[in-house]
């Protein structure tokens, strides 16, 4: 595929590229390029490859040149590569909104004289516009190959759905890049604040520092003393007997520590720390523990002023409740996202000014982060005025409770629109996979209720339109079970009570998507069971989508909306494409049958019953090996000439189709006709049909084997038949001789096939056959196969008619099809077959 490497191919000298992009256009193609190889991109490319049957497949990014961050079947080098604009199709593709659909390369105006194409690499193409929600277009999807094809609408609306899914995937991986960005930028503002955290168990002795804290007091993180001798053997003297007494009316009385005291580096530096704790009291209520932070004030003994200065430059929203749950920090960023003012946040109690955070997962987090003295890290949504999902951090500390928080709405829409995306698409590979996986298309529309819902629709109602034009409703399926059973009570009543203004019948009409809320519908239903039946499912909206074939329609998918739910537009749209391929598949349902009835009729007219005569017992098999012809170039036939005798005859037009099928049945009747009208013997008829397809300039080339059944007087009063037979190139009758034995007529070899030298000497043979015996005359479909020759099939056959031997006639030629070819020949089959009566 290294021939596809290139969609863009090197300037020409001395032309500039050119631009379809303006500068925030670029800057937004650039924003979108991914970091690092994104392995979601490169399965939507491999999937638009696989799925649309294309060679190659290629995500392209458009600012001020093109840059391939995926793509398929390429060279490695060229994803990440930069190429000029001018000379590439995805350019072409991203000047407008709509799909560029090139199924000839080489002879279409728009593209031919490209590179890529000049250069014999792209022969058809098929592009599709990667747009952002405000509607810039960024780049295009796009897959191609090296051989005109033409794109069906099918084509179009499955790389539209896949575009849709990269586009997502791109500012997914965008945002989820700049909220990564924040969060670094929130970890260095804490870090840089210099802040460390303690604590002391007073039942086990052990003083636990963060890592801060350790290089705070001057220690190295390795090997660290965790002791209350470390802090003790680095406070400063002048500070011991004050710090101590505030730890212990902490701990005694179960308070709060707090204290500002020096550090005695062992390089002899001094260094002021801030340090602030709380005691924790365990089940007899004693303190068992006291937990705190501390941070460095050397040179700026302001606490208060140095923390501000870091909240404030952090581009997280941060604010600080004390022990009553009243706001006693709000930094600007907090300000904007909740757009209220600090003055009018602080001192005010937080459950006061956002009462929609009682009795959920805030209130939950926030209270089980002080109750336990641990951090808690959630995602919530809070509903209006702020109405948007944030990401929070909730801190404990002495003094009530921190919380660090993002707005990350724009990332929960792309997530939720990259899902969305993904259930649609999983949709329509459920819907191909069971149209394609079977021949009764009315059977699999049935199932689509079950494939679009809860994915599309609460509930569903699917419609055929029969041949006579009567609509029906042939599946239903509904989301709550218990409703399932109401639902199909509905769609079996509904259709009666419909008038011709209901959106049912205004979509059959005229084959469009109508739309209509739910309250409208039960009000064109007259008072009865369907409108009561209506009013209890209980749907806001109903949408109806026709299921249009080959300039008709020919059913309806009707989806059901409740009071919680709405159709999106892209719901809609993928709604259409289930509709869409299911109403393809009805109609090519339409037209299969109607072929095959067609072709059964043919052959039936073709293929006539054997006679019956007082002397034999002759019974014919037809079996075609296409199942979508029904007939081929196989023949049989059985008839009685003049002056009684009863001629067989089994032939094979060469080819395996329709038009062989109709040499045959001019074969069949020019043979009849000079076999009745001539009486003549078989080598006389096989001659005479030869000098009619000469003379009637057939370009046909067929095998024929005929028996004629004679019998004088004398030989019917010693209960003998003389079978006369000529072969043109078939395959010789197998005789079964009374006694079960097989006569071995293998040895007679055939004359020349009859079309191609109308002068050739053609022989004739004559055996002597006992009453109740069996002549069998076949085609080539029974006994050939593609991993074996003819003569091992001659070897199956004769062991197979030994083992029947005594079966009845019918019963015979059934188990013979049915052992050798197991009903499903890969060859047509034509059997023949005439019983001596005793």
């Amino acid at each position: 595929m290294d021939d596809f490497a290139d969609l863009a191919a090197p300037a020409r000298p001395g032309e500039r590229p050119q631009s379809v992009l303006d500068r925030d256009r670029t800057a937004e193609a650039r924003r979108l390029f991914p970091r690092q190889a994104l392995t979601g991109l490169d399965r939507l490319a491999e999937f638009a490859a696989r799925l649309l049957g294309a060679e190659a497949s290629q995500i392209s990014l458009l600012g001020d040149a093109q840059v391939v961050p995926a793509g398929f079947g390429l060279a490695p080098e060229a994803i990440g590569a930069e190429t000029p604009l001018a000379d590439s199709l995805c350019t072409v593709t991203a000047a407008g909104t709509q799909p560029l659909a090139v199924a000839d390369a080489r002879s279409d105006d728009r593209v031919r004289h490209l590179p890529p194409v000049a250069g014999s690499r792209v022969g058809s193409y098929l592009g599709y516009p990667l747009i952002r929600a405000s509607g810039q277009v960024v780049g295009a999807l796009c897959v191609f190959g090296p051989e005109p094809r033409e794109w069906s609408d099918d084509d179009v609306a499955t790389l539209r759905q896949l575009a849709a899914a990269v586009m997502t995937e791109l500012e997914f991986a965008a945002l989820g890049l700049e909220y990564e960005g924040d969060r670094l930028r929130w970890g260095l503002a804490i870090d840089a604040a210099g802040i460390g955290t303690f604590d002391w168990d007073l039942t086990t002795g052990q003083l636990t520092w963060d890592d801060q804290l350790i290089r705070l007091f001057g220690y190295e993180v390795d090997g660290f003393d965790q002791s209350i001798g470390a802090f003790n053997a680095r406070l400063h003297p002048d500070d011991v007997p004050r710090v101590s007494e505030a730890l212990r009316a902490c701990i005694e009385n179960g308070g709060e520590y707090e204290s500002e005291y020096r550090v005695l580096l062992p390089g002899g530096e001094t260094r002021w720390v801030h340090a602030r704790g709380s005691a924790v009291a365990g089940p007899s209520g004693t303190t068992e523990r006291v937990l705190g932070a501390a941070y460095d004030t050397t040179g700026e003994r302001s606490a208060a002023a140095r923390v501000t200065r870091v909240l404030e430059a952090m581009p997280a929203g941060f604010y600080s409740l004390d022990r009553e749950w009243r706001f006693t920090h709000v930094n600007a960023e907090a300000e904007r996202l909740l757009g209220r003012s600090r003055e009018d946040l602080l001192g005010r109690v937080l459950w006061d000014e956002w009462p929609a955070a009682i009795n959920s997962i805030f209130e939950d987090s926030y209270r089980t982060a002080v109750r336990t003295g641990l951090p808690v890290s959630f995602d919530a949504y809070y509903p209006a005025p702020l109405d948007g999902w944030f990401e929070l951090r909730a801190w404990p500390s002495p003094d009530g409770l921190s919380v660090y928080f993002l707005e990350v709405t724009e990332r929960r829409r792309v997530q939720e629109q990259a899902r969305r995306a993904a259930q649609r698409l999983a949709v329509l590979a459920r819907v191909s996979t069971e149209m394609a996986g079977t021949l009764d298309a009315q059977a699999a529309t049935s199932q689509l209720p079950r494939l679009v819902v809860p994915e599309l629709a609460d509930f569903a109602i699917v419609t055929v339109v029969d041949p006579d034009g009567r609509a029906r409703d042939v599946g239903s399926w509904h989301t709550d079970p218990n409703a399932r059973a109401l639902l199909e009570r509905y769609a079996g009543v509904r259709l009666e009570s419909m008038s011709a203004v209901s959106p049912v019948a205004r979509a059959l009409i005229g084959g469009e998507v109508v739309r209509e809320s739910g309250r409208v519908v039960h009000d064109l239903l007259p008072p009865g069971e369907a409108g009561d039946l209506f009013a209890l499912l209980e749907p806001r909206s109903v949408v109806v989508l026709p299921l249009r074939g080959r300039g008709r329609t020919l059913g309806l998918l009707t989806l059901y909306f409740r009071a919680d739910s709405a159709p999106s537009d892209e719901d809609v749209s993928t709604a259409q494409d289930v509709a869409d391929r299911a109403g393809l598949a009805l109609d090519n349902a339409r037209l299969y049958s109607a072929q095959q009835q067609l072709a059964e009729g043919l052959q039936r007219s073709l293929l006539t019953q054997p006679p019956e005569t007082d002397h034999a017992q002759i019974a014919v098999r037809y079996l075609p090996a296409a199942e979508a012809a029904r007939v081929g170039g196989d023949w049989y036939d059985a008839f009685l000439q003049p002056r009684g005798t009863t001629m067989l005859v089994i032939g094979d037009v060469v080819g395996h189709d329709t038009a062989a099928a109709a040499a045959m049945g001019q074969l069949r009747g020019l043979l009849r006709g000079i076999a009745t009208y001539s009486d003549a013997g078989p080598v006389e008829v096989l001659r005479g049909l030869d000098a009619s397809m000469a003379t009637l300039q057939a370009k046909t080339l067929a095998t024929a084997a005929v028996a004629r059944f004679e019998q004088t007087p004398d030989e019917l009063d010693r209960g003998v038949t003389r079978m006369r037979w000529a072969n043109a190139g078939h395959l010789p009758p197998l005789v079964i001789n009374p006694d079960g034995s097989v006569a071995e007529l293998a040895a007679w070899r055939g004359d020349l096939l009859l079309g191609v030298d109308a002068d050739a000497c053609r022989r004739e043979s004559v055996v002597t056959l006992d009453r109740g015996s069996t002549v069998l005359l076949y085609t080539d479909g029974l006994i050939e196969r593609r991993d074996a020759d003819l003569d091992d099939g001659m070897v199956r056959l004769r062991d197979t008619v030994i083992e029947l031997a005594g079966r009845p006639l019918d019963e015979l030629l059934d188990e013979l099809i049915e052992r050798l070819v197991h009903g499903r020949p890969e060859d047509d089959v034509a059997l023949v077959a005439v019983r001596l009566r005793p």
